[in-house]
């Protein structure tokens, strides 16, 4: 139902017997529709329509209709009698009696235009007004009159006018010009009674509040509690709305009242916030004192279109061998992690983060459900290696509400956008989705909405697909930046069949999947080479790189395959031994220790020397420390090498042979 239609249904309100009529004319309409369809034509004359009007319709509603026509709204007709009968309803049924809050009682004068008000307001001539001494006011009077309330008190006074001087200002407005703006504003504002829609809370329990009395509330909308806590609408009934709580629900009881804002959930964003920890909707948490904001960005946005998007072709290293020389993701891309419980799911996105530095990259980490005491060393994992500089976390821990846990994945991707739209290219980790689809679900059982597979509701896979396709890499003109986003996913014994998994799976470019045993086995990062696989990166991996991970992944999965007959033969040829120990050493240099992210040039080098087998020869145990202090050779003796690695990102025939006779010439010094 629109405003226009809500209009004119008021309208009808001061027609005698409109009821009436517009049955008469519905009649009318309903057996011939091509009165309508030619009333509501916009091409046929005006005064052909109200020739029309004046031979067919009753006289009472003949001005009405002609005013309909003259708008070119006539095609509302069914929506305005829709809304008139309903208006009809609530005055029978609620609007009996206004309540009128005062601080000095008003003269027979004023309640005589008071009651004028209410008579054109509600089409109710009869109704009695409660008179209430509210010294709390302080000056001025509220008015309530069923689900509206008309606020002209001091307070109300006041935060219409803040409001007038927030939207002058605004929050990106420079200090020089503040004064000028508010002095404009001042001089022109006009104090007006402010018209709310007000309901009532008929039950609240566990994040969650049933609201009668908003009748014109949307899906999304923020509503305001009387204890100051915010909600989202998202249950809109025929009755009642449904709404999730951004904060505790202790201080709210059946009977509060919940006033409409109008306006969707949205939260500040700028560059001020980085280096910062915030929770879902804005605020420090961090203790550092506020936030200087850039702009305003809503939570939920749509996704960039087609046409505002461009191929992913420019690499995001990550810095950790495995993934970067086997499953390269690029920039734009949304590549899944997945894999069980304490398998080094969130450390790879940690040394992803710490990769970035002094790579012009922000970076968003988004805590869904997590202890405040892992978020706590993961800040200072990230601070001891320079990383919170140009991090951003948006917490929502175990302990906050399940609506804090919802949005706060949206919230931190509204952030980030912000930055791409700016042209700027940012990371987004969302750690987890798991917890998020089940903070959801508690969520959707609670709104009564039909549960489905695993008991999440039938819009569980939207939740997902609606957020990862706002990570994208845009166009020049759209604004040239990208968001690259690394989801991670809990699995339950490594099972890729359940719900949520194949859900995620199905949305991203690739995934990263980590293997307990190959934890457990000492295989850090534990990434199972078998089911992980990027699907766009590899257009954005660099010439170097992709020359020298060309075969990896082939040698490691014949080294696997002879692995498994060596367990029934010792009688092995020499290439056979040979192979094995070429993938015996492969298999070691993919273990990596924790905040060690390697640079291309470096990881270009460890593959471009295994290739040449002149790890094969050296003993397991000692083949760490003679990587560590092969590249610290590198970078002492042969520095022209590493340089011209990262400036042309090529890897010549020259290069290649320049790496094999230096790292040849390491190991003979080592011997």
């Amino acid at each position: 139902m629109t405003e226009k239609s809500l209009n004119y249904a008021r309208d009808l309100h001061s027609i005698e017997n409109a009821e009436a009529h517009l049955q008469s004319a519905a009649s009318i309409l309903e057996a011939v529709p091509a009165i309508g369809e030619e009333l509501a034509d916009p091409t046929v004359a005006i005064a052909k329509k109200h020739l029309v009007i004046d031979s067919i319709f009753p006289h009472d509603v003949r001005n009405f209709f002609k005013l309909l026509c003259d708008n070119g709204d006539f095609e509302l007709f069914n929506d305005i009698r829709t809304a008139y009968i309903e208006s009809l309803k609530t005055v029978g049924e609620k609007v009996e009696t206004a309540k009128l809050r005062y601080v000095t009682a008003p003269s027979d004068e004023q309640l005589a235009g008071i009651k004028r008000f209410l008579a054109k307001e509600c089409g109710n001539d009869d109704i009695a007004i409660d008179l209430v001494q509210d010294a709390s006011l302080k000056s001025g009077f509220i008015l309530s009159v069923g689900t509206k309330e008309y606020d002209w008190s001091e307070q109300g006074r006041i935060e219409q006018f803040a409001t007038k001087i927030n939207q002058a200002v605004g929050v990106s407005a420079v200090d020089e010009s503040i004064l000028s703006i508010l002095k404009t504003n001042v001089e022109d504002f006009n104090l007006q009674a402010q018209e709310k829609e007000v309901g009532i809370v008929s039950w609240v329990g566990d994040g969650i509040a049933n609201v009668d009395g908003i009748d014109h509330a949307f899906y999304g909308e923020i509503v305001i509690f009387d204890c100051g806590v915010k909600g989202m609408v998202q249950d809109v009934r025929r009755d009642e709305i449904g709404v999730i709580l951004f904060g505790r629900d202790t201080e709210i009881r059946e009977g509060s009242k919940v006033v409409r804002t109008g306006k969707m959930a949205g939260l500040p964003v700028g560059n001020g916030f980085l280096g910062r920890i915030v929770d879902a909707l804005g605020s420090p948490l961090d203790g550092n004192g506020e936030i200087k904001a850039d702009g305003f960005r809503p939570v939920e946005c749509p996704a960039p279109s087609i046409v505002d998007r461009q191929s992913v072709s420019q690499p995001m290293e990550t810095g950790i061998l495995s993934i970067d020389s086997m499953f390269p993701i690029g920039r734009g891309q949304r590549e899944l992690i997945i894999g069980d419980r304490q398998t080094g799911k969130t450390s790879i996105a940690t040394d992803t983060i710490i990769n970035q530095k002094g790579k012009d990259v922000i970076c968003v980490y988004v805590a869904i459900g997590q202890k405040a005491s892992t978020i706590a060393k993961l800040v200072n994992t990230l601070r001891e290696n320079g990383a919170m500089d140009y991090t951003i976390i948006v917490s929502a821990t175990a302990s906050d509400p399940a609506p804090l846990q919802y949005i706060a994945p949206y919230s931190g991707t509204a952030l980030a956008e912000y930055f791409m739209y700016s042209g700027k290219d940012v990371l987004i980790v969302y750690d987890d989705l798991s917890k998020h689809a089940v903070a959801y679900r508690a969520i959707s059982l609670l709104l009564e909405r039909s549960p489905g597979r695993e008991a999440y509701p039938g819009d569980v896979f939207y939740l997902h697909s609606r957020l990862l396709e706002r990570s994208a890499r845009i166009t020049a003109e759209a604004g040239g930046g990208s968001i690259t986003a690394l989801p991670i996913i809990e699995t339950q014994a490594g099972d890729l069949s359940a719900y949520i998994p194949t859900n995620v799976i199905s949305i991203t470019d690739g995934q990263i999947f980590l293997e307990s045993e190959l934890f457990n086995a000492g295989q850090r990062p534990a990434v199972n080479v078998g089911l992980s696989v990027s699907r766009v990166g590899g257009a954005a991996q660099t010439k170097a790189m992709k020359k020298a991970a060309g075969s990896i992944r082939i040698d490691l999965a014949q080294y696997r395959e002879m692995e498994v007959f060596t367990q029934f033969s010792s009688d092995l040829d020499d290439a056979t031994k040979m192979q094995l120990a070429h993938g015996r050493a492969l298999m070691e240099l993919l273990k990596q220790p924790l905040s060690r992210p390697f640079s291309m040039a470096e990881q270009v080098i460890i593959l471009v020397a295994a290739n040449a087998h002149i790890f094969s020869d050296v003993e397991i145990s000692k083949l760490k420390k003679f990587r560590a202090d092969m590249l610290e050779y590198f970078k002492a003796e042969h520095s022209a090498i590493i340089s011209q690695l990262e400036a042309s990102k090529d890897l010549t025939e020259d290069i290649k042979t320049s790496i094999v006779d230096a790292a040849q010439e390491f190991k003979k010094n080592q011997e």
